[in-house]
């Protein structure tokens, strides 16, 4: 297999991308990427990811990326998970605290800090809009960050957000009121689960 044939080997696995850092692990090095992109075979998107010209650029997969440790959270949680049907106007990634963020304020993405402990509470992957693997707050872990950081004033996100959730087939009570406790929202989530349910 030619170098060629083993980058486009990668690039059809990801779905039309290509990362330096997988170019790097089966030994090819990245200036075959410079020369592809040069030639137009391939586009740099972002530093350190490259994709095929007629490929639908995925800003989330592109952003985490960039940011590793970043977690989609908040609106953009609910958002993927089809708590909300409001597209967010910005997309909101919570960072472990001390985290150095760079020019991501810049970028207009909404940056929040989570102690180490609360920080892993509630990751999954799951596929972003265009179907690559994003890393993302479950939902139980999403609701509690929405009643804790709108202190229930958004209602027009909140209430719609905790109707779905109660009607969902994958509802988690036990884990929801665990995460409630660990994140000190039980209160306002239990008020709301007693309207809803």
């Amino acid at each position: 297999m030619t170098d060629h044939e083993k980058i486009y080997s990668i690039i059809e696995e990801n779905k039309g991308f290509i990362t330096s850092a997988q170019l790097a692990e089966v030994g090819l090095q990245r200036r075959i990427l410079s020369k592809m992109v040069a030639s137009g075979s391939l586009v740099r998107v972002v530093r350190g990811i490259y994709a095929l010209p007629d490929v639908w650029e995925d800003e989330m997969y592109f952003l985490q990326y960039r940011y590793a440790k970043g977690i989609f959270s908040n609106e953009t949680a609910l958002y993927l998970h089809g708590l909300s049907d409001r597209t967010p106007h910005a997309f909101t990634l919570t960072f472990p605290q001390g985290y150095n963020v760079g020019g991501l304020k810049k970028l207009g993405v909404k940056v929040k800090y989570a102690t180490l402990g609360m920080y892993n509470l509630g990751i999954i992957e799951m596929p972003s809009p265009c179907g690559n693997p994003i890393r993302v707050y479950d939902k139980e872990r999403t609701l509690c960050d929405i009643v804790k950081g709108n202190n229930g004033c958004d209602i027009q996100l909140v209430n719609p957000a905790m109707k779905m959730y109660a009607t969902s087939p994958g509802k988690d009570i036990a884990k929801l009121m665990t995460y409630a406790d660990q994140l000190r929202v039980r209160t306002k989530i239990q008020k709301y689960m007693e309207i809803l349910l």
